[in-house]
Parts: C-alpha cells; sequence; structure tokens
C-alpha cells in the first residue's frame, strides 16, 4: 500500500486556520494540462487564488484535487485544481502558511488504472408487463390547482 500523503491534509488544516484567524486563505497553483483555471489570469505558469468563503462557492478540498467555483471579472467559472500542482497556501494579510516543493505536476503522472472490480452478483430484475394488460386512463382533473390562501398541512396515518 503506498504511503498516503499528509498535502492534502495540511492544506486544509491551513484553509481552516486562516479563516477561523480572519485572515483571507490564497492558494498558489502551478498550471499545466491537469489544472482548469481561467488561463488568461496565469502568469509565467502559475496563478495565485483566493479560496476565503466569501470568494468562492462549493469549494470541495479531496485528497487529490480542489474545486470550486468563482467569479472572474463577473463571469462564473468551475476551477479544478490537482494537488499535486499547489504551491503554497497562505493568509494574504501576514504572508503566514505553508509553501511546497512542486517537481511533479498532475499532469506529469501516469494515468492511475482503477483496481479490476468483479462482476456483481446476479439478482432479481423486474419482469416487464404485457403490453395488452396496460391501458393509460387519462386524468379528467384538468382543474388548475387552486391559487390563494394559506397553505395547509396534512397529515397521514
Amino acid at each position: 500500500m503506498p504511503d498516503i500523503s499528509t498535502k492534502p491534509y495540511l492544506l486544509r488544516a491551513i484553509y481552516e486556520w486562516c479563516t477561523d484567524s480572519g485572515y483571507t486563505p490564497y492558494l498558489a497553483v502551478k498550471v499545466d494540462a491537469a489544472t482548469t483555471v481561467p488561463m488568461e489570469y496565469v502568469k509565467k505558469g502559475e496563478i495565485i487564488l483566493n479560496i476565503s468563503y466569501g470568494a468562492t462557492s462549493g469549494l470541495k478540498m479531496d485528497n487529490d484535487a480542489i474545486t470550486f467555483r468563482a467569479r472572474f471579472n463577473g463571469v462564473s467559472r468551475e476551477l479544478y485544481i490537482p494537488v499535486h500542482n499547489v504551491l503554497a497556501i497562505y493568509a494574504n494579510e501576514n504572508g503566514q502558511g505553508m509553501a511546497f516543493d512542486v517537481t511533479t505536476t498532475a499532469a506529469d503522472l501516469p494515468p492511475s488504472t482503477p483496481e479490476p472490480v468483479a462482476a456483481p452478483a446476479p439478482g432479481l430484475a423486474a419482469v416487464p408487463a404485457k403490453t395488452s394488460e396496460v391501458s393509460h386512463v387519462p386524468d379528467d382533473d384538468d382543474e388548475p390547482p387552486k391559487k390563494g390562501g394559506r397553505p395547509t398541512l396534512t397529515r397521514i396515518k
């Protein structure tokens, strides 16, 4: 079993420390083919991203990648950053955080091959009904729902 990287855990810890301390967490990322970021903001193969709660939507920091939505020039974009490509995470206000050595990026890594999965055991399946016995009775309830009034809760026992 390969060793589990500490990098994603450290990224989450520094992010939590920044937010708990009232600081703005920033992420420095090495951009390559495996990274999905707005390329017009990439400088010298790197991008700096504000990953604070107010700047992102749906932030998810997994062991393999960091994904979220953010607005760039008023346009919402989906971002995908492999953990391998993270150069640093730090508080913008004081620069405290952690830097990482990125010698190989996610695009340089060989694609992982999933382990073969055994075929599922045979199970139960629905038997289709005979088409001659199935009949569709149209609803004669063409009356639109009533509007206005207070909503009510119906208790069903």
